[in-house]
């Protein structure tokens, strides 16, 4: 395989994405129990022992919460940015630390990364462009507005996980009070279904070959509302190649290859 990847959670209550080559395993977020995580890993071509190393996107619970267990059952490197690291509660118990910085890449075995900046309310929030053997996946899933520079970093990927969290009029008329519905909305928040989709008109080339939507919230989205506004995509003939995907709570998507 050149690069392979699988989204193990997706969602308000956890976040994980395996993503491989031939000999480097990785986890993108440990963000489930310790427990699930490795139940999820079953389902996959990996096992937890078999991992090389977990990134980390951010801080927040959804996206560490299993990162210290994971790190010290398997003996894990973990990866963040200096602003994580130092937003974490020091009770997570992480095995080891490598601290990268935005804008500069690095590599774990055979995967070569590079890390971006993002807009959401975190310490030091990152995306990632994972790259082995000519092939590119970008993860983008906790972002409030899609900058210049994420447009930048995610052009020419072959693969992208990007965050689709709520439909604007389903989070309006939601159960949510208006601090919180205008944090999410807000350029340090999530993006909407529409905002994807325009994101992703931006994003198209010839060889984009799997798209998976993420972080779909369970209050104040719904997978047919995403479905609904990818389709004047799907609907339009250059797009008729790309595998689109939901990402789930409660189960993994297939596994994609790239390549």
């Amino acid at each position: 395989m050149s690069l392979f990847f699988q989204v193990l959670a997706s969602g308000s209550k956890g976040n994980s994405i395996l993503v491989c080559s031939a000999k480097t395993r990785v986890l993108v977020d440990a963000g489930t129990t310790c427990k699930e995580l490795v139940k999820r890993l079953g389902k996959t071509p990996v096992e937890g022992k078999d991992l090389d190393a977990i990134l980390i996107t951010h801080e927040h619970s959804d996206h560490v919460a299993a990162a210290g267990t994971l790190s010290r059952r398997f003996d894990l490197p973990v990866y963040m940015t200096r602003g994580t690291l130092d937003n974490l509660s020091p009770k997570l118990g992480l095995r080891g630390v490598t601290v990268f910085e935005t804008g500069k890449r690095f590599e774990i075995g055979e995967l070569k990364i590079l890390p971006f900046a993002i807009s959401h309310d975190a310490g030091e929030p990152a995306g990632f462009v994972i790259e082995n053997n000519g092939m590119r996946l970008g993860i983008c899933t906790d972002l409030g507005v899609a900058t210049s520079l994420v447009k930048v970093r995610l052009a020419g990927c072959n693969g992208l996980v990007l965050e689709a969290n709520h439909d604007v009029q389903k989070l309006n008329a939601g159960p949510y009070p208006p601090d919180l519905k205008q944090r999410i909305k807000g350029s340090h928040g999530h993006l909407s279904n529409e905002e994807a989709c325009d994101l992703l008109e931006t994003l198209h080339h010839e060889n984009l070959q799997s798209v998976v939507f993420a972080h779909i919230s369970e209050t104040n989205n719904h997978p047919d509302l995403v479905l609904e506004s990818c389709r004047r995509l799907q609907n339009s003939p250059r797009w008729e190649c790309v595998r689109f995907e939901l990402g789930k709570q409660d189960s993994p998507t297939p596994g994609i290859d790239l390549g």
